[in-house]
């Protein structure tokens, strides 16, 4: 059974860096495309990064691009999103999602209606 669970958000300061962590249960992360979404109060939940499948290529928003990276750890089966210099806005709970289609596919794309399994969520709060 394909479980995804998040972790590592919280409350850091404008400026400040968090790394949050996607623990992956039930397949090979590794295999397939993983992607990051944020949704904000009252926002939409919107795409921020994403990673192709064995080492493809990687997406980012224009707002994150620059200050976030997306890294795998095959090992471990998991993906990491590290955020430096964090500002307000991106402040929301963030999600990591898998999409079950994309064996072996090296590009992905961060939309929400290609990910069909989803974590719970975890907050990051920007805020001094």
């Amino acid at each position: 059974q394909v479980h995804l669970v998040e972790s590592g958000g919280g409350l850091v300061q404008p400026g400040g860096s968090l790394r949050l962590s996607c623990a992956a249960s039930g397949f090979t992360l590794s295999y397939y495309n993983i992607g990051w979404f944020r949704q904000a109060p009252g926002k939409e939940r919107e795409g921020v990064s994403c990673i192709g499948s064995s080492g493809g290529t990687s997406y980012y928003a224009d707002s994150v691009k620059g200050r976030f990276t997306i890294s795998r750890d095959n090992v471990k089966n998991m993906v990491y999103l590290q955020m430096n210099s964090l500002k307000p806005e991106d402040t929301a709970v963030y999600y990591c999602a898998t999409d079950s289609k994309s064996r072996g596919r090296r590009s992905c794309v961060a939309a929400r209606g290609s990910y069909d399994y989803w974590g719970q969520g975890t907050q990051v709060t920007v805020s001094s």
